[in-house]
């Protein structure tokens, strides 16, 4: 697992707040509007309009938030244009960093990755210098409190899961993306999944030290509360008293 999905799941234990759960919610209904856009309304047709539903029911989103974002995206409400993009670049200690955005004004948003970067010692990339590293696959990850992790990963596995990653706590399953949705409901039949998403996947993974770690955690947390990103990647690892000094310090 890579280290930014361990530090993703402190902070879930943890709770947001609700200035960051409604930006949370910004961000969900934004990439409902465009799959919508880009695939339609019918959920039944559109893979990433269910995936994107999914996402922000498990964020707890309100189903009217729901709606109102396909409405948009379908186009019975006004809503800016919003764009893709992906950008690439290196954090601290050489780290490879993805940053995925939706905005509706792509200048603004490449100077204010472009500025955290260099806030945080690390530095913008060209178009495909670091996507090369990622690949493309479903995540679900599950909490294992009360169930036996083992039965589970192996239920997972028999549901079609490539690969199940035992973590203190919880699982991560990964799986082809077309299979992430079959893997989720065997899994729903033991345990509720946490979260279930097509994700960029490090094909390996850099681990750092504990000044490094914090420093390069720093940045991602900083990319993540931009308004126009939506989700934030890494080949980076930490080891578990790291990550145990960084949750009691948060």
């Amino acid at each position: 697992m890579s280290g930014h999905s361990k530090w993703a799941q402190i902070k879930r234990q943890k709770g947001v707040t609700d200035a960051r759960r409604g930006q949370l919610f910004t961000k969900l209904a934004r990439e409902i509007i465009v799959v919508v856009r880009q695939g339609g309304a019918n959920a039944e047709s559109n893979f990433r309009l269910r995936l994107a539903i999914q996402k922000a029911r498990d964020s707890n989103m309100p189903a009217e938030n729901i709606e109102r974002a396909i409405k948009r995206g379908s186009g019975e409400l006004g809503a800016a244009s919003l764009s893709e993009i992906i950008l690439e670049g290196y954090g601290p200690s050489g780290v490879a960093v993805l940053v995925e955005a939706l905005t509706d004004n792509r200048n603004r948003t490449l100077q204010e990755v472009r500025s955290l970067f260099s806030r945080h010692g690390g530095s913008l990339g060209e178009s495909g210098s670091v996507a090369w590293l990622f690949e493309n696959m479903g995540v679900i990850t599950v909490e294992t409190d009360g169930v036996d992790s083992e039965e589970l990963a192996l239920l997972a596995i028999d549901a079609g899961a490539d690969d199940v990653k035992v973590e203190k706590g919880y699982l991560e399953i990964r799986t082809n993306p077309q299979n992430l949705e079959t893997v989720r409901r065997a899994i729903e039949q033991k345990k509720k999944v946490i979260s279930a998403e097509v994700s960029l996947v490090p094909k390996s993974t850099v681990v750092l030290g504990e000044k490094e770690a914090i420093q390069t955690l720093k940045l991602l947390d900083r990319l993540e509360e931009l308004d126009d990103v939506q989700r934030v990647f890494a080949n980076v690892d930490y080891s578990e008293s790291v990550l145990e000094k960084l949750q009691a310090e948060t």
